[in-house]
Order: structure tokens, then sequence, then C-alpha cells
């Protein structure tokens, strides 16, 4: 006959035995550098997941590779090396690896958004503020951004800033380019924006309230002119 399983401890042992555990962990924590030491020597803590979070155009598998992360890491390991390799990724421009226990690194990544398509012989590039080219192939995800005819360094800076500080009105512009006359046009999806060399992203924003009024008045704008000092220039589609 089998003998009888022991009976369940009482609640309060339970959490006795819990609390414990908690104190004993934060011991070793609080401790000197030996105490960390030790955690890394148990099994408890081997990495068995990684969790990417904030990576939107990278590859998760280029991430994860470059971590170099076996099954033998703990989580206590220090993670700075780690960090390191991952800001090597082209794409990449902060990181900060936390860790979520008892087998867990969680990588957040800040990527260098991309701004602009632009036309090489090679096909559309992909490419950040900077000018840089970026290892994203439109052809495989959702890519919607600016078509610009070339590298115009320019351009690029304004679609970025424009990107950072009024991102609405950056959804918006299908494409950019420069004039004959050294000035500056944005296509947007019902109009487009002329501007000279010396724009800035306030000055375009600008455009936002005017169109409201706009549209208030049932007008059907075809441009908005910001070349003249403090006026905004309206120009309707033909009846």
């Amino acid at each position: 006959m089998a003998p009888e399983p022991p009976p369940p401890l009482p609640k309060w042992k339970r959490r006795l035995r819990a609390l414990t555990r908690l104190s004993l962990l934060g011991g070793l924590l609080a401790s000197p550098w030996w105490g960390r030491a030790v955690l890394q020597q148990m099994d408890f803590f081997r990495v068995r997941r990684v969790e990417l979070e904030g990576v939107r155009y990278a590859t998760p598998d280029e991430i994860v590779s470059r971590l170099r992360v076996d099954t033998t890491a703990s989580v206590w390991d220090d993670v700075s090396p780690l960090e390191a390799r991952v800001r090597e990724h082209p794409q990449v421009r902060t990181v900060r690896i936390q860790r979520k226990l008892p087998g867990t690194l969680v990588v957040i990544v800040t990527e260098k958004p991309p701004v602009a398509l632009v036309s090489t012989p090679r096909g559309l590039v992909v490419t950040d503020a900077a000018g840089d080219s970026m290892p994203v192939d439109p052809t495989s995800m959702d890519v919607d951004l600016p078509v610009l005819a070339s590298r115009d360094t320019l351009l690029l800076r304004l679609l970025g800033e424009t990107q950072r500080a009024e991102p609405a009105l950056f959804a918006r512009v299908s494409e950019a380019r420069r004039t004959e006359q050294g000035g500056i046009v944005f296509v947007l999806t019902e109009f487009r924006i002329l501007a000279d060399s010396t724009v800035t992203t306030q000055r375009l924003a600008d455009v936002i309230p005017v169109e409201l009024d706009a549209t208030r008045r049932n007008w059907r704008p075809r441009e908005f002119d910001v070349r003249f000092r403090d006026q905004v220039i309206v120009r309707l589609q033909a009846p």
C-alpha cells in the first residue's frame, strides 16, 4: 500500500518560504561581487529566452545573432559587451538590455528611422536623414516613405526633422524634389507645398492651420506657398 502524501503546508508556511527565498535572493544581489558570482553559477538563471523591443526595420535574427548568447550564459553576466555588439548594427541608434528573472534578456532597441526612398541605378534605396543607405528591402516589407530622385542631403535632413517634429505631416509626404530655380516642392496626397531652400519644419507646419481653414470653407487647395515671409498663399484647384 502506497504511503499517503504529506498534507499540504498551511498558507502561512508557504508564504514564509517564499519570503525566505526572496530575502536570500535580495541578500545575494546586495552583497559584493561574489554574490553575483554565486548567482551566475546557478542553472536557474541560465538564459532561456531573448525578447526584442523597438525592432521594426532590422531583422530580429540579426539582432539576436549579434548577442552571441547560448544556454551556458547567465542573465547575471555583464551585458555591456552584448550591448556593444548590437550597437554595431547599422540600423541601431541605441540599445539597452534588461534582465527579466529568472532567464530572460530584454533587448530594447532604438532604430535609426528611414526617411526616404532614394532613386539609384539599383532601384529605390531606403535612406536615413544622414544620407546613409539602410539594409532594408522595400519590396519585402511595407515601407511608406517619400521618394527622392537623388541623394539630396538638404532634403533628407529636412525630412528627418519633419519626421521628428511633425510626424503627421511627414506621413502625408509622397515626394520631395528641387525646382530648377533652387526651391523645394513637397508633394502630399491632396496638394503640394512650395518652399525655398531655407525652409524649416516649423515653417512647413504653418500650412496645417491654413489647410484646416480651407477645409471649413470647402475650398480645394492644390498648392500652398510658404516662400513669402509670414504668409501662406493658397492656390485652389480649378472648379
